[in-house]
Protein backbone atom coordinates (compact mmCIF):
# COMPACT_ATOMS: atom_id res chain seq x y z
CA UNK A 1 0.00 0.00 0.00
CA UNK A 2 1.33 3.44 -0.70
CA UNK A 3 1.61 6.53 1.84
CA UNK A 4 2.60 9.83 1.63
CA UNK A 5 5.07 11.47 4.39
CA UNK A 6 5.47 14.92 4.26
CA UNK A 7 8.46 16.57 6.03
CA UNK A 8 9.28 20.10 7.72
CA UNK A 9 11.81 22.52 8.90
CA UNK A 10 15.06 20.24 10.18
CA UNK A 11 13.97 16.85 9.23
CA UNK A 12 13.31 18.87 5.59
CA UNK A 13 16.64 19.95 5.22
CA UNK A 14 18.33 17.07 6.68
CA UNK A 15 16.48 14.44 4.37
CA UNK A 16 16.57 16.92 1.63
CA UNK A 17 13.23 17.30 0.21
CA UNK A 18 9.22 18.03 1.46
CA UNK A 19 7.63 15.04 0.57
CA UNK A 20 7.55 11.44 -0.66
CA UNK A 21 5.53 8.56 -1.53
CA UNK A 22 6.44 4.74 -0.27
CA UNK A 23 5.28 1.61 0.09
CA UNK A 24 4.59 0.45 3.24
CA UNK A 25 3.50 -3.29 4.15
CA UNK A 26 0.14 -4.45 6.46
CA UNK A 27 0.83 -4.38 9.69
CA UNK A 28 3.76 -1.68 9.90
CA UNK A 29 3.17 1.30 12.49
CA UNK A 30 4.33 5.16 12.49
CA UNK A 31 7.65 3.68 14.10
CA UNK A 32 8.57 1.14 11.69
CA UNK A 33 7.77 4.17 8.79
CA UNK A 34 10.43 6.26 10.73
CA UNK A 35 12.72 3.48 11.08
CA UNK A 36 12.57 2.67 7.30
CA UNK A 37 13.60 6.26 6.81
CA UNK A 38 16.12 6.45 9.27
CA UNK A 39 17.97 3.65 7.69
CA UNK A 40 18.24 5.60 4.69
CA UNK A 41 18.56 9.04 6.68
CA UNK A 42 21.00 7.96 9.39
CA UNK A 43 20.94 11.62 10.68
CA UNK A 44 17.69 12.07 11.84
CA UNK A 45 17.75 9.49 14.42
CA UNK A 46 19.36 11.89 16.72
CA UNK A 47 15.83 13.75 16.46
CA UNK A 48 13.26 11.00 17.46
CA UNK A 49 13.23 11.63 20.97
CA UNK A 50 11.63 14.87 20.15
CA UNK A 51 9.57 14.25 16.93
CA UNK A 52 5.87 13.63 16.67
CA UNK A 53 3.73 12.19 13.85
CA UNK A 54 0.60 13.35 12.51
CA UNK A 55 -1.82 10.81 10.08
CA UNK A 56 -3.96 12.73 7.55
CA UNK A 57 -4.14 16.47 10.06
CA UNK A 58 -4.00 14.56 12.93
CA UNK A 59 -1.27 13.53 15.92
CA UNK A 60 -1.07 9.84 16.11
CA UNK A 61 0.69 7.43 18.36
CA UNK A 62 3.55 6.09 16.95
CA UNK A 63 1.91 2.36 17.43
CA UNK A 64 -0.67 3.30 14.71
CA UNK A 65 -0.40 0.88 12.63
CA UNK A 66 -0.83 2.87 8.71
CA UNK A 67 -3.41 2.49 6.24
CA UNK A 68 -3.24 3.12 2.20
CA UNK A 69 -3.71 6.43 1.14
CA UNK A 70 -2.91 7.72 4.85
CA UNK A 71 -0.80 11.46 4.85
CA UNK A 72 2.07 11.50 7.41
CA UNK A 73 3.85 13.73 8.73
CA UNK A 74 6.89 14.14 10.68
CA UNK A 75 6.58 17.22 13.30
CA UNK A 76 9.69 18.57 15.25
CA UNK A 77 9.17 20.85 17.70
CA UNK A 78 7.30 23.69 16.82
CA UNK A 79 8.81 27.27 17.03
CA UNK A 80 8.54 28.92 20.50
CA UNK A 81 8.31 25.12 21.74
CA UNK A 82 10.59 22.44 24.10
CA UNK A 83 12.15 18.91 23.30
CA UNK A 84 10.92 16.99 25.85
CA UNK A 85 13.00 16.27 28.35
CA UNK A 86 10.81 14.01 30.23
CA UNK A 87 10.30 10.67 28.02
CA UNK A 88 9.45 7.32 28.28
CA UNK A 89 9.82 5.51 24.64
CA UNK A 90 10.38 2.74 22.50
CA UNK A 91 12.78 4.49 20.27
CA UNK A 92 16.31 4.00 20.96
CA UNK A 93 18.14 6.40 23.60
CA UNK A 94 21.72 7.64 23.33
CA UNK A 95 24.15 9.93 25.26
CA UNK A 96 23.92 12.14 22.18
CA UNK A 97 20.24 12.58 22.63
CA UNK A 98 20.46 13.74 25.93
CA UNK A 99 23.09 15.61 25.74
CA UNK A 100 22.18 17.70 23.15
CA UNK A 101 18.65 17.89 25.28
CA UNK A 102 20.62 19.92 27.83
CA UNK A 103 23.84 21.75 26.27
CA UNK A 104 23.66 25.63 26.55
CA UNK A 105 26.89 28.23 26.37
CA UNK A 106 26.39 28.55 29.86
CA UNK A 107 26.89 24.93 30.91
CA UNK A 108 30.45 24.73 32.41
CA UNK A 109 29.95 20.94 32.40
CA UNK A 110 27.46 18.35 31.24
CA UNK A 111 27.03 14.45 32.93
CA UNK A 112 26.02 11.73 31.20
CA UNK A 113 24.74 8.45 32.74
CA UNK A 114 23.86 5.48 29.80
CA UNK A 115 22.25 2.03 31.36
CA UNK A 116 22.34 -0.90 28.93
CA UNK A 117 21.63 -4.39 29.30
CA UNK A 118 24.15 -6.39 30.68
CA UNK A 119 24.30 -10.18 29.80
CA UNK A 120 24.14 -11.49 33.69
CA UNK A 121 22.19 -10.89 36.68
CA UNK A 122 22.36 -12.25 40.04
CA UNK A 123 23.96 -14.81 38.76
CA UNK A 124 22.29 -15.89 35.51
CA UNK A 125 23.03 -15.45 32.11
CA UNK A 126 20.58 -12.86 30.80
CA UNK A 127 19.30 -12.96 27.38
CA UNK A 128 16.85 -9.83 26.94
CA UNK A 129 14.55 -7.45 29.29
CA UNK A 130 11.34 -6.50 28.63
CA UNK A 131 10.84 -2.95 30.37
CA UNK A 132 7.04 -2.01 30.56
CA UNK A 133 5.76 1.04 31.59
CA UNK A 134 2.63 3.60 32.99
CA UNK A 135 3.95 5.82 30.44
CA UNK A 136 2.06 9.34 31.52
CA UNK A 137 2.43 8.41 34.99
CA UNK A 138 6.29 7.85 34.25
CA UNK A 139 7.02 11.04 32.48
CA UNK A 140 5.48 13.02 35.23
CA UNK A 141 7.47 11.31 37.83
CA UNK A 142 11.20 11.75 35.36
CA UNK A 143 9.98 15.81 34.92
CA UNK A 144 9.56 15.55 39.09
CA UNK A 145 13.04 14.11 39.40
CA UNK A 146 14.48 16.77 37.18
CA UNK A 147 12.28 19.49 39.41
CA UNK A 148 13.79 17.84 42.65
CA UNK A 149 17.33 18.17 40.92
CA UNK A 150 16.85 21.71 40.44
CA UNK A 151 15.49 22.42 43.68
CA UNK A 152 18.72 21.16 44.95
CA UNK A 153 21.55 21.67 43.01
CA UNK A 154 20.30 25.23 40.61
CA UNK A 155 20.67 22.53 37.82
CA UNK A 156 20.40 24.34 34.34
CA UNK A 157 18.89 21.96 32.60
CA UNK A 158 18.50 17.55 32.92
CA UNK A 159 17.12 14.97 30.52
CA UNK A 160 16.06 11.66 30.87
CA UNK A 161 14.83 9.28 28.45
CA UNK A 162 14.03 5.94 29.29
CA UNK A 163 13.12 2.88 27.21
CA UNK A 164 9.92 0.40 27.38
CA UNK A 165 9.74 -2.83 25.30
CA UNK A 166 11.70 -5.79 24.32
CA UNK A 167 15.60 -4.96 24.45
CA UNK A 168 18.61 -7.32 23.85
CA UNK A 169 21.81 -6.88 25.67
CA UNK A 170 23.61 -3.91 25.22
CA UNK A 171 20.86 -1.68 24.05
CA UNK A 172 20.53 1.09 26.35
CA UNK A 173 17.36 1.33 28.44
CA UNK A 174 17.94 4.99 29.91
CA UNK A 175 19.93 8.23 29.20
CA UNK A 176 20.67 11.02 31.74
CA UNK A 177 22.55 13.83 30.89
CA UNK A 178 22.68 16.86 33.64
CA UNK A 179 23.94 20.16 32.51
CA UNK A 180 25.43 22.39 35.42
CA UNK A 181 27.63 25.60 35.93
CA UNK A 182 30.44 22.73 38.00
CA UNK A 183 31.26 19.51 37.82
CA UNK A 184 30.55 18.08 40.84
CA UNK A 185 27.05 19.07 41.20
CA UNK A 186 26.47 17.14 37.52
CA UNK A 187 27.79 14.49 39.04
CA UNK A 188 26.09 14.37 42.10
CA UNK A 189 23.00 15.00 40.57
CA UNK A 190 23.19 12.32 37.67
CA UNK A 191 23.57 9.69 40.26
CA UNK A 192 20.57 11.29 42.00
CA UNK A 193 18.29 10.91 38.77
CA UNK A 194 18.89 7.17 38.72
CA UNK A 195 18.94 6.25 42.27
CA UNK A 196 15.53 8.09 42.21
CA UNK A 197 14.05 6.37 38.86
CA UNK A 198 14.32 2.80 40.73
CA UNK A 199 12.39 4.24 43.35
CA UNK A 200 9.43 6.09 42.37
CA UNK A 201 9.03 5.65 38.36
CA UNK A 202 6.57 3.45 37.37
CA UNK A 203 8.82 1.45 35.02
CA UNK A 204 9.14 -2.67 35.62
CA UNK A 205 11.63 -4.54 34.26
CA UNK A 206 11.43 -8.76 33.51
CA UNK A 207 14.68 -10.34 32.73
CA UNK A 208 14.92 -13.30 30.62
CA UNK A 209 17.29 -16.40 30.90
CA UNK A 210 17.96 -19.65 28.85
CA UNK A 211 16.02 -21.41 31.77
CA UNK A 212 13.06 -18.74 32.27
CA UNK A 213 12.00 -15.43 33.40
CA UNK A 214 11.14 -13.21 36.34
CA UNK A 215 9.84 -9.50 36.82
CA UNK A 216 13.08 -7.79 38.83
CA UNK A 217 11.89 -6.76 42.08
CA UNK A 218 8.86 -8.88 42.78
CA UNK A 219 11.87 -12.32 42.25
CA UNK A 220 9.70 -14.36 45.05
CA UNK A 221 5.94 -13.33 44.87
CA UNK A 222 6.72 -14.41 41.08
CA UNK A 223 8.63 -17.51 41.58
CA UNK A 224 5.94 -18.51 43.86
CA UNK A 225 3.36 -18.15 41.17
CA UNK A 226 5.47 -19.47 38.64
CA UNK A 227 8.12 -21.68 40.23
CA UNK A 228 11.43 -21.87 39.82
CA UNK A 229 11.64 -21.74 36.14
CA UNK A 230 9.45 -18.98 35.68
CA UNK A 231 6.71 -20.68 33.84
CA UNK A 232 3.42 -21.80 35.00
CA UNK A 233 3.73 -24.76 37.47
CA UNK A 234 0.56 -26.75 38.29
Amino acid sequence: MRIRLLYFAVVRELIGQSQETREASPGETLEDVFSGIASEHPQIQRLRPSLLFMVNEEYADPSYAVQEGDEIALIPPVSGGETKRFQVTEAPVSEADVSAMVASPGSGAIVTFVGTVRDNARGRAVKSLDYEAYPPAAEKMLQQIGDEIQERWQIEATAILHRMGHLSVGEASVAIAVASAHRGDAFDACRYAIDRIKEIVPIWKKEFYEDGETWVGSEAEYQAAFGTSGRASG
